[in-house]
């Protein structure tokens, strides 16, 4: 095993080396690289080691981890279609029975399955790195005064953006392609090697090249200006389209045969169809039912379409965004006069005191300016919208046609499915590292760490924050789903019950998640050790079951009588205060550890304990 790969797989330095030896080695010849070779290394690092994607420096680490997390799903679902295709022959009196492969319209589902992933995490990745497909102030501050060619750079970055969706195309589906020949014994195996690539790869490339060819035609035609105040919404409806897709698989997947049946303007108008109908069509030759072949001519066309449509419109947005960035963002917008009586209310009742009211007013316009604090919103709320939806929508057949259906404990549940993914998405936003500009502020005057009473209002306004807009924005799914919730979620008593149910869940979600933070927002320090990836997601998959099946199981009994009503509220009170209390004495015993000095460093002195 080589240095670099064993050096790769351990994330460690190779071991040092005694200086005899390294006056053995001789001198240290450094390869000769071009100036369009370093620029395409600097764009293609950049794309890994920015704020967003990187937030701890660390862009291999998190290459490998990407990396590794977008292709093993695939992967292992090739691996477990083996048994599928190879089952146990069984023994009845002596005689085998023979074993048949599965049916025509699962092994379909399969392939489509690979056509959905490979479609959703190439969308997924390039939404992620939305931002990074153009230059943005730190390139014009350093390129623009080095002695670059404007050409050379902009040919440097498309040549990095098509080695960055190459190499996630290939990442994706690679390892699928390796197993599924033995796991599923094709017919011919040159004919389904040759499709499964083609509509794999096809699907993912026409997600990156769409939403490339979107995000240069809206530059292209609104400006810098006007596409960042969109920017947002277009993120969260892209992720939540592309979530989801892959959500949806598993209930929609049952109604694909008849779609594909009855030529349906669904299965026309919906790209991974077009995709799957190339992966048929070249794996079935001329056998090939009648709509692969129109998917097929459809998809192809598609592809070409959005290709062709990225590669002309990225120039003309990536010399606006220039032009836009050396000009500057121009006037700023004054303060809104609707929103001076607003926040005379929020100082009079909410955050009268006012430590409360800096950290209140520091949150709100802290949030939505810092890029690293937007993604991590728009991924958490992508997530939930596609969890909601996916909750909600049933998918029938009924007499050959395919009928959508809503489910009233889907409706039940969205609440609290809501409430968790804004509660823990402003979470992760706020204790996220690396944005120290406005922590020296609360340091200075309220000391590191800060005294109990002091750090307590802090953490407080800040809990406040997050149950406003929680609430907000979970009554307001409450409001939007009534226009097609069933009649006996439309009573009185359901729509008290869903108030106390969504208010509570929040409250006590916002408890919880917040219990052990014990910074102010967006002050918090990168962590030196690792994080574990699986140990974050397995949390996550252990919490949000309760707050999805609390709503099912309490509010109808809720709704049953006021009494219930009144002991519902008791309940959340009582948890409220024990978890309030809880709160107190962690940050108390935070507070009365020992502060550091300025410089001083937590570790190797200390190992960490602060003791």
């Amino acid at each position: 095993m080589s240095d670099n790969f064993q050096r790769l797989l351990t994330m460690s330095d190779a071991q040092p080396l005694a200086l005899n030896a390294q006056a053995g080695l001789g001198p240290v010849h450094q390869p000769q690289r071009s100036q369009f070779v370093l620029l395409v290394r600097h764009f293609l690092e950049r794309f890994f080691n920015h704020e967003t994607a990187s937030p701890d420096g660390d862009a291999k680490t998190r290459l490998v981890q990407i990396a590794v997390a977008v292709g093993l799903a695939p992967f292992m679902i090739a691996i477990y279609l083996w048994p599928v295709y190879h089952p146990v022959i069984q023994f009845r009196q002596n005689h085998p029975i023979p074993v048949s492969p599965p049916p025509y319209w699962l092994q379909v589902n399969h392939h489509f399955f690979f056509v959905v992933y490979s479609f959703v995490a190439m969308g997924i990745v390039t939404v992620f790195e939305w931002d990074m497909f153009f230059p943005d102030l730190l390139d014009l501050w350093v390129l623009k005064t080095l002695p670059i060619a404007e050409v050379r750079a902009f040919l440097a970055r498309v040549a990095a953006i098509a080695i960055f969706v190459t190499g996630f195309l290939f990442d994706i589906n690679i390892f699928a392609t390796l197993v599924l020949p033995p796991a599923i014994d094709p017919p011919s195996l040159p004919r389904f090697v040759v499709a499964h690539v083609f509509a794999t790869f096809g699907a993912g490339l026409f997600a990156a090249a769409f939403i490339l060819a979107l995000q240069g035609v809206l530059l292209s035609l609104l400006g810098e200006r006007l596409f960042r105040k969109i920017s947002l919404v277009l993120q969260c409806l892209a992720i939540t389209a592309l979530l989801l897709l892959l959500f949806l698989f598993p209930v929609f997947s049952g109604v694909v045969p008849t779609l594909l049946k009855s030529s349906s303007a669904y299965v026309l108008l919906w790209p991974p169809f077009w995709f799957l109908g190339i992966y048929q069509f070249l794996m079935e030759g001329p056998t090939a039912l009648p709509i692969y072949t129109t998917l097929a001519k459809i998809g192809t066309f598609a592809l070409l379409l959005v290709a062709a449509l990225s590669v002309l419109t990225y120039p003309l947005a990536y010399l606006r965004r220039v032009r836009q960035l050396v000009e500057g963002p121009g006037k700023r917008t004054r303060r809104n006069p609707l929103a001076r009586p607003f926040n005379r209310f929020l100082h009079a009742v909410v955050v009268h005191l006012p430590i409360r009211r800096a950290v209140f007013h520091f949150i709100s316009q802290t949030v939505l300016r810092v890029p690293r604090y937007r993604i991590y919103l728009v991924l958490y709320g992508g997530v939930g919208l596609s969890v909601v939806t996916t909750a909600i929508l049933r998918f029938n057949v009924v007499d050959g046609t395919v009928r959508i259906g809503i489910s009233s404990d889907g409706i039940r549940s969205a609440l609290g499915i809501v409430a968790f993914w804004v509660i823990a998405g402003v979470r992760m936003a706020f204790v996220s590292s690396g944005n120290q500009q406005g922590s020296w502020v609360f340091r200075i005057v309220h000391g590191r760490p800060p005294q109990f009473l002091p750090a307590l209002q802090q953490l407080q306004a800040a809990k406040t924050w997050v149950i406003l807009w929680a609430v907000a924005i979970t009554l307001a799914a409450s409001i939007a789903l009534r226009t097609i919730s069933p009649w006996d979620l439309l009573t009185w008593p359901a729509t008290i019950a869903q108030i106390i149910v969504a208010c509570g869940l929040c409250l006590l979600l916002t408890d919880v998640l917040f219990l052990k933070v014990t910074t102010v927002p967006f002050t918090g320090e990168p962590t030196r050790d690792q994080p574990n990836l699986a140990f974050t997601v397995l949390k996550y998959y252990t919490i949000f079951p309760l707050p999805a099946v609390l709503p099912i199981a309490t509010e109808p009994w809720i709704a049953n009588s006021a009494p219930h009503m009144i002991v519902a509220i008791v309940v959340i009170a009582a948890a409220h205060l024990a978890l309030l209390h809880r709160h107190r004495t962690i940050v108390r015993q935070h507070c009365n550890l020992p502060g550091l000095e300025d410089g001083e460093e937590d570790f190797p002195m200390k190992l960490g304990l602060r003791y």
